[in-house]
């Protein structure tokens, strides 16, 4: 079997160049997600090399799983094997507007992550295992995004990590600071330029949030499912 992750670099340089090509072509694209439909099309293929059987991958109809604080949430990509939920992925991109939809991507991400975990312990998705939970953000590497940020302090003082930090650098510390408090499993990370974007070119800051980490992560999560699996199957 071949390695899932064989020629990631190359394989991701594509998703972005459809990216930036089908948002060039299809403005309305943008309001339908499909933009970001090469990043599903890249983790659907990488999962389906993990062995998973009977898995189904959905991405554009039947993604809605049930909330605590809501009845359902539609999300951008859902796993289910055998019955069970397996992984779910939020992918989000951001052009422009960078001061206006910050704060409104870091309040969804929040509010998203603590709902599903408060259906989860409600036994809201029973049978299934903790499901694995991932956020992907591709952000426009320009000026704009990576300039410093003045804060606004009229009655405390921001914490010191945020004081003068690019809305890139904000981007990065809320994916970290979501993972590392257990409220999302990985976090990715990637920047692009919009003149040269649609020649698959991008970057990423930050190597606890790179596109390799954050699949490996998955891929471990999917792998051990496919081995249960397996078990399951040749029990006598």
């Amino acid at each position: 079997m071949s390695n899932p992750l064989d020629h990631l670099g190359d394989r991701l340089q594509k998703a972005v160049e459809l990216f930036w090509r089908t948002r060039e072509s299809n403005p309305q694209s943008v309001r339908a997600g499909k933009h970001l439909d090469g990043f599903r099309e890249l983790v659907a293929e990488i999962l389906m090399a993990a062995g998973l059987q009977r898995a189904t991958i959905h991405w554009q109809q039947k993604t809605e799983l049930p909330g605590w604080f809501r009845a359902e949430k539609n999300w951008d990509l859902l796993i289910v094997a055998d019955g069970k939920v397996v992984a779910i992925i939020e992918f989000k991109s951001q052009v422009g507007s960078f001061g206006n939809n910050f704060n409104n991507r870091a309040e969804e991400a929040l509010g998203n992550g603590t709902d599903l975990w408060a259906a989860y312990e409600a036994g809201a998705f029973s049978p299934s295992e903790r499901p694995w939970l991932g956020y992907f953000m591709l952000l426009e590497d320009a000026p704009r995004s990576k300039e410093a940020v003045r804060v606004r302090e009229p009655h405390f003082k921001v914490f010191e990590e945020f004081r003068d930090a690019s809305y890139a650098r904000r981007y990065e510390l809320m994916l970290m600071k979501l993972v590392r408090s257990r409220l999302y499993d990985a976090g990715c990370l990637l920047l692009s330029p919009r003149e040269s974007g649609a020649a698959g070119l991008y970057t990423e800051p930050n190597a606890e949030l790179s596109f390799r980490t954050f699949i490996t992560s998955l891929l471990g999560r999917a792998i051990a499912v496919a081995h249960l699996q397996s078990s399951d199957s040749s029990s006598p």
